[in-house]
């Protein structure tokens, strides 16, 4: 009998997740709290459609799951007709959630308990990531088990990276996102310098794009012309960055780091929201400058 893999939560990033390993013909079981979501995958061969997060557990040797928050993760893998009530022992959870590390390092201890293995692998990258199957995944946990996930990430992503223990995934993730979302507030300001003070918009761009300075990043070549179009359709919400900013500042002060320039990030953040823009892509912090500034970057 074929092994089957299961997978929880079908939103922005888990759907097309789930959708690839159904295409590359992975014998497939799903759960979302959304029917539409459930709908959309039950259209694809090889998708059996489960009834709980338990139903997932309990017909599947490897459990993925990709949700919203802390809050929704723990209530997904312990509450009632969770992952916990019906998985098998030797059964290999992996959540792609962006979460604490206190939430995975609670879930790997209750499910250890159980003899099933909990492994975070928190990902790089967004939803147009998610659809051709080019996410990077961080893995946390048990070593031993990287070879019996790396079939399913190798689907999902073009890249995987072992980087320690249990929650070291998740605390690599949030560092990551902190950077990057303190490079999107730096990267508002300085375009708002740019035209504040006359800088052609394009001369700009392609003096960071081409010159070979510091300034350069992935992010400003893949958001800064779409800030001069004003094209801030999400890939990846300002909310949701938020969340992430948040998290990354309880890690930092659990580690006893002072972040004054992320402390600035989240409060800038917490302005866009508050504002109206949250659904927005986490470039939408640009609205923020904007508005302090009294005109739009857009051309």
């Amino acid at each position: 009998m074929t092994e089957r893999v299961g997978f929880i939560g079908l939103g922005t990033m888990g759907g097309p997740m789930a959708s690839n390993l159904a295409k590359a013909g992975k014998a497939l079981v799903v759960y979302d709290a959304t029917a539409t979501a459930m709908a959309a995958l039950a259209k694809l061969p090889g998708v059996t459609l489960a009834k709980s997060a338990a139903d997932v557990a309990a017909q599947s040797a490897v459990v993925f799951s990709a949700l919203p928050n802390d809050a929704i993760v723990r209530q997904v893998y312990l509450g009632v007709d969770g992952i916990a009530a019906g998985a098998r022992a030797g059964t290999v959870t992996c959540d792609c959630s962006t979460v604490s590390p206190e939430a995975t390092l609670e879930i790997s201890k209750a499910l250890a308990a159980k003899s099933i293995t909990h492994m975070d692998t928190p990902m790089l990258g967004s939803q147009p990531q998610a659809v051709t199957g080019e996410i990077f995944f961080m893995v946390g946990g048990d070593q031993a088990k990287l070879a019996t996930i790396t079939p399913y990430l190798e689907v999902m992503g073009k890249l995987h990276m072992y980087v320690g223990p249990s929650a070291s995934g998740n605390r690599v993730k949030l560092i990551h996102n902190g950077l990057g979302a303190v490079t999107a507030v730096a990267v508002a300001e300085a375009l708002a310098m740019c035209v504040q003070s006359g800088v052609d918009r394009d001369t700009f761009y392609e003096v960071v794009r081409k010159g070979g300075g510091m300034a350069y990043g992935t992010y400003f070549e893949r958001r800064a012309k779409r800030i001069f179009d004003g094209d801030f359709s999400p890939t990846f919400m300002a909310e949701l960055m938020l969340k992430d900013v948040g998290l990354a500042l309880d890690l930092a002060r659990a580690a006893k780091v002072p972040t004054p320039m992320l402390e600035e990030t989240q409060r800038t953040y917490a302005e866009a929201v508050e504002n109206g823009w949250g659904k927005e892509d986490f470039s939408a912090v640009t609205h923020v400058i904007e508005k302090r500034i009294g005109r739009k970057l857009s051309r």
